[in-house]
């Protein structure tokens, strides 16, 4: 059916007014939603963005900590939000890429209900352990360990991504332990630091600041190579485990069908915040690697990621709760 002259002029002037929002955007705060915990490593690098973004535009972007459920609630919150470049949620691999192999009623599509940004960082996880509890000095002595006392261990994850990561390694190393959730990876390693858990996978940035000052010991990392702010901690690989990569990234969304031209421009100016050279030095001190991307690059990480970590998730044979 062909268009009218008069429908064809209001989609053009819809598509205008869409672009000079866009360009005007931000004329007020936006709320950055952290859908984990204060003080976590995400929420870190997140308030080091906001600081870079407001100098940027001259607009507060405002962060609120709306952790639980693996995160699920401050993505449940975004996705109903209203699409009008207020409200962005800071996601994950975990909330875009895992939960829906942890949660039945997850409360929202990682595609459909978001319009993605862009990517901000990527991040290997740290595997860690209490050395007053746990007689290990390296992945393999934690190995034996652990299959020495079959279903007697513990471990603790703060995010679906380090308790996937865990999975991955009683699969690998052939050993069972028992899990026990959290809320947050503070809280989780408050338990492991306290003697109530054997050992967890926490994101670097936090789980290394933790290692540095004494109160658990990091046995390894799971990235692709080793931490520059810790480089005497070996990879995976490194430590006996071939092809042991989890590596997990980080974005931004906004809810579904908010203007693309917005996406774009904030797309724009975090990747020049965290790839300016203090963005990087940032990172680096954080055990992160930059990750520049675009709201269509991101559209297909998570839609790739969906089909990647479906597969371990069957293999696995986790169930939905």
């Amino acid at each position: 059916m062909k268009a009218t002259g008069f429908t064809a002029g209001a989609l053009a002037l819809a598509l205008a007014a869409s672009s000079a929002l866009a360009q005007n955007w931000p004329v007020k705060p936006v709320t950055v939603v952290v859908p984990t915990t204060a003080g976590s490593g995400m929420d870190v690098i997140v308030r080091f963005l906001a600081d870079g973004l407001k100098n940027r535009t001259g607009q507060p972007f405002v962060v609120e900590n709306r952790a639980g459920a693996d995160a699920s609630i401050g993505s449940q919150a975004v996705a109903r939000a209203a699409p009008d470049g207020y409200t962005v949620l800071v996601g994950a691999a975990s909330t875009h890429g895992i939960n829906p192999y942890f949660y039945k009623n997850l409360g929202y599509d990682p595609v459909k209900d978001f319009q993605p940004v862009t990517t901000l960082w990527a991040i290997g996880l740290v595997l860690l352990t209490n050395p007053k509890t746990v007689p290990a000095n390296s992945l393999a002595e934690l190995t034996a360990y652990l299959k020495a006392h079959p279903g007697q261990a513990s471990y603790a994850s703060g995010n679906a991504f380090g308790r996937m990561t865990a999975e991955w390694y009683k699969q690998r190393a052939g050993f069972d332990a028992v899990h026990v959730p959290y809320k947050g990876v503070p809280q989780a390693l408050n338990d492991l630091m306290g003697g109530q858990v054997h050992f967890m996978f926490a994101d670097a940035t936090a789980g290394l600041r933790a290692a540095e000052a004494g109160r658990v010991r990091a046995l390894a990392v799971t990235g692709p190579h080793r931490v520059p702010s810790a480089p005497d901690v070996p990879t995976m690989e490194e430590a006996g485990l071939p092809g042991f990569v989890s590596y997990s990234w980080v974005a931004l969304f906004f809810p579904a069908h908010t203007p693309i031209e917005t996406a774009r421009k904030l797309a724009d100016l975090t990747n020049a915040v965290m790839t300016s050279d203090a963005g990087k030095q940032y990172l680096r001190k954080s055990g992160a690697d930059t990750f520049p991307g675009s709201p269509e690059g991101l559209h297909k990480l998570v839609v790739d990621e969906l089909a990647k970590w479906g597969q371990v998730a069957k293999q696995a044979r986790i169930q939905p709760e």
